[in-house]
C-alpha cells in the first residue's frame, strides 16, 4: 500500500453516495478535518482542497445517468475529467465502457480513485499530469462540477470544446456554479441531488447535464 493510500484509508470511511447507493467510496464526513490533515501530511499550506474526499453533486448525477443508461457508455472509451473520487469513472466501468481513464492533477485524487475502483471491482486507468492539451483519444468525456472558479473554467473550456470538435461527446454536469458557460450547451437532463450543509448552502442541488458543443 502506498503512503497516499494509507493516508486516505486513515482519514475517510467507506460510504455510499446518496444518489448512487450501489457504489462504495472512501469519503470524508467533514471538510475541515480532512483539509487540515492533508496540509499537515504534505507539510505545506495553500494546497488544493481535498475535493477527492467527497462525492460532489455533479459527479453523482453523471454516475446515476451512466448506471441508469449503460448503453450510453457501453463499449466506448471514457474519460472522467477532474475526476475527484472517481465516481464517474467507476460508474462508466460498471456500465461496460471499453476503456476508462480518470484525469486529475492532484496525486491524492488519483490514489483515491484507484482505491475506490478496487473497492467496486473495476479497472480505471489514472494517467499522471494534466491532460488538458492532450489529443483526443476518447469517445465520451464526463466533467462533473468543473466550473466553480473563473481560472479553472478558462483553463479547461477551450480544450473541452476542442475535444467536442475532435469527435468526443463532452458532458458537463453542473449544480449551479457561477462560471458555467451559457452558450454552446445542449441540455440533456436534470437531477435533484441530496447534499449536506457541510459542503453546500442547501440540502439539495439541482444538477443539469449539458452536452458541450464545439
Amino acid at each position: 500500500m502506498s503512503d497516499a493510500e494509507a493516508f486516505i484509508r486513515a482519514h475517510t470511511a467507506i460510504a455510499r453516495p446518496a444518489l448512487v447507493p450501489e457504489l462504495r467510496l472512501h469519503l470524508a464526513t467533514e471538510i475541515t478535518p480532512i483539509w487540515q490533515a492533508t496540509e499537515a501530511w504534505l507539510a505545506e499550506e495553500g494546497i488544493e482542497p481535498p475535493f477527492w474526499a467527497f462525492a460532489w453533486p455533479g459527479g453523482q448525477a453523471l454516475a446515476r445517468t451512466v448506471l441508469d443508461q449503460p448503453a450510453l457508455v457501453a463499449g466506448r472509451r471514457v474519460l472522467d475529467f477532474a475526476a475527484g473520487c472517481g465516481i464517474g469513472a467507476i460508474a462508466a466501468a460498471l456500465a461496460g465502457a471499453a476503456v476508462v481513464e480518470a484525469a486529475e492533477i492532484d496525486p491524492l485524487a488519483l490514489a483515491a480513485t484507484r482505491l475506490n475502483a478496487a473497492l467496486n471491482g473495476v479497472a480505471v486507468a489514472t494517467p499522471d499530469g494534466d491532460v488538458v492539451g492532450s489529443a483526443c483519444r476518447w469517445d465520451l468525456i464526463l466533467a462533473g462540477d468543473v466550473c466553480y472558479e473563473a481560472p479553472m473554467t478558462a483553463h479547461i473550456l477551450p480544450w473541452l470544446r476542442a475535444m467536442a470538435g475532435g469527435g468526443a461527446e463532452v458532458w458537463i454536469a453542473d449544480p449551479g456554479r457561477a462560471y458555467l458557460p451559457v452558450a454552446g450547451m445542449e441540455l440533456l437532463s436534470t437531477h435533484l441531488v441530496p447534499t449536506t450543509r457541510e459542503l453546500e448552502d442547501r440540502d439539495t442541488r439541482q444538477v443539469t447535464i449539458h452536452r458541450l458543443l464545439a
